[in-house]
């Protein structure tokens, strides 16, 4: 099977669907679970320094049968390494990590901090070839107003927290003038069991023969959001990608819409975030 694509307003088509690494420990987890989405078909990789297993991510990609080259690969830079000249090195610490020359997207992970610094490394280092998309990650309309403005380079996705109960529409609004895509995590609500059980998304499921992941996917995909569920199993890796045979109604598609809930679990907006998710992670540490 070909995952569809969507052009960025750059010009690269990226595949609708991918498959997500966050919380996969790299204890050979993570190499397992990358080596069973591209033998699945999915041909599009999220990974980032902070979630640690950018090595297994490019170890799978490295010794599967699919070329590098048919291969979206994202990464991400975190908070500790913002500012022109930490960020410079950063990006060439991932592309170490995950052997190889160069990036197909790469974003600012959290948006705080000296973020024009690092952002004007990635334009560097996307003039360079070292990355072909660049983008920012959890920016909501405010933070977007304090930095976006004065960028040379307009973003060409925004990765945030997205799923039927969380559509983030004023940030839609504010996106879709720039044509800057929007990247779903959390696509499933990180296992948010309302929605999972939620009484429109079942009878879906009921009507199509589908799982209800796939209904949420595949609403997600019609409306143009870029998505990359995780899984750790086979099975669910397959089914997760399994959403191209079948087309829910303009009604359907007003009635999932109909189910957002105006917030989500994250608000990057929230006073003291930056400190929280400095103390978080440190990326540093097997350096």
């Amino acid at each position: 099977m070909t995952t569809p694509t969507i052009k960025l307003n750059d010009g690269h088509e990226i595949p609708a669907i991918g498959f997500g690494t966050f919380q996969i420990p790299a204890d050979g987890s993570t190499y397992k679970a990358v080596t069973e989405a591209l033998k699945a078909g999915y041909r599009h990789i999220d990974t980032a320094v902070a979630y640690f297993n950018e090595n297994e991510v490019g170890q799978a990609i490295a010794n599967s049968d699919v070329a590098r080259e048919d291969i979206w690969v994202t990464s991400k830079l975190w908070l500790q390494d913002f500012g022109y000249e930490p960020a410079k090195k950063a990006i060439d610490v991932s592309l170490k990590k995950l052997g190889m020359d160069y990036l197909d997207l790469y974003l600012i992970h959290q948006p705080y901090g000296d973020v024009p610094g690092a952002w004007r490394a990635m334009e560097e280092a996307q003039k360079a070839g070292k990355i072909r998309s660049i983008g920012v990650s959890n920016m909501t309309p405010k933070i977007w107003q304090k930095f976006v403005p004065s960028f040379t380079t307009m973003p060409a996705v925004n990765q945030v927290e997205w799923n039927p109960y969380t559509q983030q529409k004023a940030l839609c609004g504010l996106l879709d003038p720039a044509d800057v895509k929007v990247e779903a995590w959390a696509p499933l609500g990180q296992g948010n069991q309302s929605l999972l059980t939620d009484p429109v998304i079942t009878a879906l499921a009921k009507k199509y023969g589908k799982d209800v992941g796939q209904i949420i996917l595949r609403f997600e995909n019609q409306l143009g959001i870029i998505v990359f569920p995780k899984s750790v199993h086979a099975a669910r890796i397959k089914s997760n990608l399994d959403i191209f045979d079948f087309t829910l109604t303009d009604d359907e598609m007003a009635s999932l819409v109909a189910l957002d809930k105006g917030q989500g679990m994250h608000d990057p907006d929230a006073p003291g975030v930056q400190d929280m998710l400095l103390k978080a992670f440190d990326v540093h540490a097997d350096d």
